[in-house]
């Protein structure tokens, strides 16, 4: 794949992955529920929370994404663009089985670690980088 490839490719599964995560914010319940046999209003309350907290730091982190990506950072880097894509991809195919096999919400946070946590600390610390070492006119 060439890299003028790779740019649209990486835009449309981030972008993938993201309407992926807006709509289990819009259907968690039964992957809350899913965690238990029976429970009490306070535990599926810990767990709902749980799974708020978790998809609002995704969304956080798409921002930092979509901010590197839009603001040419990381846009031309190959190396950022395959593991933006491998990540997003597996994140979207994952996340698609999520909701419709109904996967307890626990493993949403194994899910978030490689496929939102990674692609958006190396996003980071790229930009970190061009901005830290960016050479004066």
């Amino acid at each position: 794949m060439s890299l003028s490839g790779m740019v649209p490719a990486r835009f449309l599964t981030m972008t993938a992955h993201m309407v992926i995560l807006i709509i289990i914010f819009w259907s968690r319940d039964p992957n809350v529920r899913a965690n238990f046999g029976a429970y009490t209003p306070e535990q599926y309350t810990q767990k709902d929370t749980e799974l708020i907290i978790g998809l609002s730091i995704a969304l956080a982190l798409f921002l930092v994404e979509f901010g590197g990506f839009f603001g040419g950072v990381s846009m031309f880097m190959p190396t950022q663009s395959l593991l933006s894509i491998g990540a997003h991809f597996s994140a979207s195919v994952s996340l698609t089985l999520f909701v419709f096999e109904v996967w307890p919400s626990d493993q949403f946070w194994l899910l978030f670690g490689f496929c939102n946590a990674l692609p958006a600390v190396f996003e980071l610390i790229l930009i970190i980088g061009v901005l830290a070492f960016k050479k004066g006119l």
